[in-house]
């Protein structure tokens, strides 16, 4: 299992900074159809975000894309292709992750492909990847910054080890013909 140290600040009575949370984060997933685990660290519900109070914004179950004008932050780990599970369809993984449909000329192309409503910053931390697109894909390593702009994707771990992502998922405004929230 995976583990991630999430430190939290906050303010006391007299409006003095604290660190109100240091330690493991305890919201930690795990997608049977990808075989991911999946850290949530922190959500937000609203642009501007509210700094006030002392509650764990991310005690809670939350699809993959963000409330309505709200942010998600998250440690993705994906496994190595003797770690990942049998195929699987593109319904069970959409399913999974609580999020609608992908075209289906992209969703032949990769069991895991999906499309999030949403601007999605993502910082490889460890490891490499595959993102495939439409009719392309990309290669990265740790160290590479990927602005991913609602477009269909999957993720493919083709390497022998680990691939360690974060993941910052904005709301956005639906593309022509994309679902709501």
């Amino acid at each position: 299992m995976f583990t991630t140290r999430r430190i939290v600040t906050g303010h006391d009575q007299d409006g003095k900074a604290i660190v109100i949370v240091d330690g493991t984060a305890p919201n930690v997933g795990y997608r049977q159809a990808s075989g991911v685990y999946s850290t949530l660290l922190w959500v937000t519900d609203q642009t501007p975000a509210d700094n006030s109070g002392h509650g764990d914004a991310a005690d809670r179950v939350v699809a993959t894309t963000p409330p309505p004008g709200g942010t998600i932050l998250r440690i993705v780990d994906f496994p190595p292709p003797s770690e990942t599970p049998a195929a699987t369809s593109n319904e069970a993984v959409l399913k999974e992750l609580g999020i609608g449909h992908s075209s289906g000329a992209a969703a032949s192309r990769s069991p895991f492909m999906h499309r999030t409503r949403s601007i999605d910053y993502a910082i490889v931390l460890d490891g490499e990847i595959s993102m495939l697109l439409d009719d392309s894909e990309v290669d990265l390593k740790a160290g590479d910054v990927l602005v991913q702009r609602g477009t269909n994707h999957a993720w493919i771990n083709r390497s022998n080890r680990w691939c360690r992502i974060a993941f910052v998922l904005i709301d956005a405004e639906p593309l022509p013909g994309q679902d709501a929230h």
